[in-house]
């Protein structure tokens, strides 16, 4: 039981380290964001809201508040890392990397949270 809780920990603090991390960029370093978010052939005004809803789902995962909200938290971070993901591989600009660790930390964060 103890292993697990470690594990859970370790992949969650690095799920949300990711998600803080490319959150406070789109925050704090919007011209470079926006910048990228035009490579990738996103439009620039879903970086704001992308920012808030990644620091409300660190929230959600890391609060006991609501099993329901935890799940929907996993749900919006799994689809923007696996789009993140794609979108790199497709714009081939080796920019893939952070989601594709960012995707296995929650897989296996979402694992573990149910077995302990």
């Amino acid at each position: 039981m103890r292993t697990n809780r470690i594990i859970y920990w370790i992949s969650t603090g690095i799920l949300c380290l990711i998600m803080v991390f490319s959150a406070s960029m789109y925050l704090f370093k919007y011209d470079m964001a926006a910048a990228s978010f035009e490579n990738l052939g996103f439009p620039t005004w879903i970086i704001y809201p992308n920012a808030t809803l990644k620091i409300l789902g660190v929230i959600a995962i890391l609060s006991k508040k609501s099993k329901l909200l935890k799940e929907w938290a996993y749900a919006g971070m799994f689809f923007d890392m696996a789009l993140a993901f794609t979108a790199h591989y497709m714009a081939e600009d080796g920019g893939g990397a952070i989601a594709a660790v960012g995707l296995i930390a929650l897989v296996v964060s979402r694992y573990f949270n149910s077995k302990i």
